[in-house]
């Protein structure tokens, strides 16, 4: 088969080509000469017209300056609401946009708006796989380049966007999430405009659809945090929490609203490309203990190299704690443990903003842990990284421990109260379901600082907050009762 003029793809020497691309390719050497007018006005069976629909997909992407006579040529053979077309170009994103050259990257993006302009079937999906590909800790210029598009795009469709809560909601999330990181950055034209788009977008979502917002939950409180020194947002803050009401949503009068709601794992995911996903699965699913460290460097050179590229630590943790839940199977595995992944990420972090960040991530849910509505797998990871710690590794004990106690008497001071429920609820959740035999592990351990000893000890039988129950320090079988007593010999070369 002939190779067409315009490749789709960036291939390296002696890689093989991806299915998709050979299919797209084929359709349009088979069709290619149908693709100008006149075009028949037979109708196609519906193998004729994905064959079709296919050559069109390859000619937009690779050919720019046919857009006119294609897009017409699409508009006007389109029976299904552009369902195959929409679906090529989402697998295509999915599976191919890393190696999509820079021409099918604007061309995508165009195509992406257009779609938008007709209300195509799965549209929403698009813009929403087209969001996991702005990558975070990444950037060049090219990831600037699409985080922009994104944001123009959505900005320039609002009246499509706002009848799509979870389009705007997972935007929403992304550019909040970016736009931490971008703030920090040395500014430059291109990066000062960014940066504009992603605060007016922000500002103009927030308050005009919080109703919707508040659909994201407790972790919205989180990155709306790390935006406090933004003067539009610092104004955003001060009615959060002195004036509630105006934003006018029935039933949100206090950050406690919001607290409470547990976010979905959809929007964690929105942080994780699709092939850092699939990686982090393997890792978690299929690495044994005594091969997890070339697997850790792997990864780490692949995603954690670049400078700044350790922002993206977050966003592992908070994949791994919410949307990564093993087996009972994998628990009593040999497989590497989540918990000790989270530690090797700890440990790679090289500022302490990223560290502190990463901490909070890790314990995010601690702090409003509801047994009727939060998974005790949620909590897991940092008791387990805690408690296993003890006693080769007392400074992670330490470090964790101290964190911990920091954020429950910093974090919200207004509502301490509300916090240190949450966190004593956590530990008691965890002895009750055996993640942990005991406290004790902790209390009695002579290594632990007497400071913190006490510390914990006080906190966890204060009388103002131990309510109904009155023993949390217990014995009790579990799912997990044997994971720190059985922990295979390997389990702490993640140091």
């Amino acid at each position: 088969m002939t190779v067409p003029t315009n490749p789709l793809l960036h291939y390296n020497p002696y890689e093989a080509k991806h299915q998709l691309d050979l299919s797209l390719a084929k359709a349009y050497l088979l069709l290619h000469s149908q693709l100008k007018p006149p075009f028949p006005l037979t109708i196609p069976s519906p193998s004729e017209y994905a064959l079709l629909t296919q050559a069109l997909a390859f000619s937009l992407l690779t050919q720019p300056d046919l857009t006119k006579i294609n897009l017409k040529h699409l508009h006007a053979s389109a029976t299904d609401g552009y369902d195959i077309f929409t679906t090529t170009l989402l697998n295509l994103t999915d599976n191919c946009y890393p190696k999509l050259l820079p021409v099918p990257r604007t061309q995508l993006l165009f195509l992406c708006s257009q779609l938008i302009n007709v209300a195509a079937f799965k549209v929403d999906s698009l813009v929403i796989s087209l969001l996991r590909r702005i990558n975070g800790g990444d950037f060049t210029e090219p990831n600037l380049w699409l985080c922009a598009e994104l944001a123009k795009i959505l900005s320039d469709n609002w009246d499509w966007l706002i009848d799509e809560p979870l389009v705007l909601t997972s935007a929403l999330f992304v550019f909040l999430r970016l736009l931490a990181d971008h703030y920090r950055l040395v500014s430059g034209p291109q990066l000062d405009e960014l940066k504009r788009l992603e605060i007016s977008f922000c500002i103009r979502v927030l308050r005009n659809c919080f109703h919707l917002c508040l659909g994201i939950g407790r972790d919205l409180i989180r990155l709306l945090q790390d935006l406090f020194v933004i003067p539009e947002f610092k104004e955003l803050w001060k009615d959060l929490i002195c004036d509630p009401c105006k934003f006018g949503v029935l039933g949100f009068s206090d950050l406690c609203d919001i607290y409470r709601i547990k976010t979905p794992r959809h929007y964690f995911l929105l942080r994780i490309s699709q092939e850092m996903e699939a990686q982090l699965r393997f890792l978690l699913t299929h690495v044994k203990w005594v091969n997890q460290q070339r697997y850790q460097v792997w990864f780490a050179k692949k995603y954690l190299s670049l400078p700044g590229s350790e922002t993206v630590i977050v966003d592992v943790i908070r994949f791994i704690c919410q949307c990564y839940h093993p087996s009972k199977e994998i628990i009593q595995s040999n497989v590497i443990s989540r918990w000790a992944v989270i530690g090797w990420l700890l440990k790679s972090c090289k500022r302490n903003y990223f560290e502190a960040n990463a901490k909070l991530a890790l314990f995010y849910d601690w702090l409003f842990f509801n047994d009727t509505i939060d998974s005790i797998m949620d909590i897991e990871p940092a008791m387990l990284l805690i408690v296993s710690s003890v006693p080769q590794y007392m400074e992670i004990t330490h470090c964790l421990l101290e964190f911990l106690f920091l954020v429950v008497d910093n974090y919200d001071v207004q509502r301490k109260n509300v916090i240190a429920k949450g966190v004593l609820g956590a530990f008691n959740a965890l002895v009750k379901r055996g993640v942990v035999h005991s406290l004790e592990v902790l209390m009695n351990c002579d290594k632990l600082s007497p400071f913190l000893r006490e510390k914990l000890s006080k906190f966890l039988f204060d009388k103002a907050l131990v309510s109904q129950e009155k023993e949390i320090i217990q014995m009790q079988s579990g799912d997990h009762q044997d994971q720190i007593a059985g922990m295979p010999e390997q389990a702490h070369q993640w140091l």
